[in-house]
């Protein structure tokens, strides 16, 4: 199902002045550059032009360093029913160890609907797949790696679709969700006059009760629960 091409104004809001548009939905501030250089040369530990992209199609994670790609990860991105959050982020915290099931390394991201964070894993046969809750796993050996060539501040810009891939009908959404889309939605609901609280990505009772008056105004089922036909009436789903 294709999406609406004004689809992305709203998630302007929350995002830097400088940072994610386009028509296709896709980040386009992602550094460009030469082929990758061989991963034997030297690199400057968390350096100012270390930057870092991830691409959840390709399944991969790609450092930079200025415009010129360094090395290239194998990744397992999010589920359909929990996506890879879309945007760019900044690195906030990095913990060795950080807890069971997170691999060797966690390296937090600034996401402003919940903890997500690039880690590794104690799965690596799921690296490849759609596998994750939202975070970004990794091999250990290369969450190690990466753990040293990044450091607080870096950036980190996340590709792709806030309502997923065009193939893919956007997920529900109702109370206790979260998320881009969520976030969207409130920005919707908010220029249409119907929503006053925080729009924060997380879908709590204010969402809701918000959901349920434009749904009531626009002779839709009354249920608070966004679902295609929501969708459509805020202008986000030919």
């Amino acid at each position: 199902m294709k999406t609406a091409l004004f689809l992305l104004l709203p998630l302007l809001a929350w995002l830097p002045a400088s940072g994610p548009g386009g028509p296709d939905g896709m980040i386009p501030s992602v550094p460009s550059g030469k082929p990758a250089p061989p991963a034997e040369k030297p690199w400057p530990a968390g350096g100012q032009d270390t930057s870092v992209v991830v691409n959840p199609r390709s399944r991969e994670l790609t450092l930079y360093i200025g415009n010129v790609p360094y090395k290239t990860y194998k990744i397992a991105p999010g589920k359909p029913e929990t996506p890879t959050p879309v945007g760019e982020f900044r690195v906030v915290s990095k913990s060795k160890d950080w807890g069971s099931g997170f691999g060797t390394r966690w390296i937090g991201l600034n996401v402003p609907w919940g903890t997500y964070g690039i880690h590794g894993t104690n799965k690596p046969h799921l690296i490849g797949t759609e596998a994750s809750h939202g975070c970004i796993r990794m091999r250990n050996r290369d969450v190690e790696d990466l753990y040293e060539r990044v450091g607080i501040g870096t950036k980190v810009i996340i590709l792709g679709h806030v309502l997923g891939e065009p193939h893919r009908d956007p997920r529900r959404l109702a109370k206790g969700d979260a998320g881009g889309d969520v976030l969207l939605i409130q920005n919707r609901l908010r220029a249409a006059g119907f929503f006053h609280g925080a729009c924060n990505g997380r879908f709590g009772p204010a969402t809701e009760q918000a959901m349920k008056a434009f749904e009531r105004q626009n002779g839709l089922p009354v249920d608070g629960v966004v679902g295609l036909h929501d969708y459509r009436a805020l202008g986000l789903l030919e």
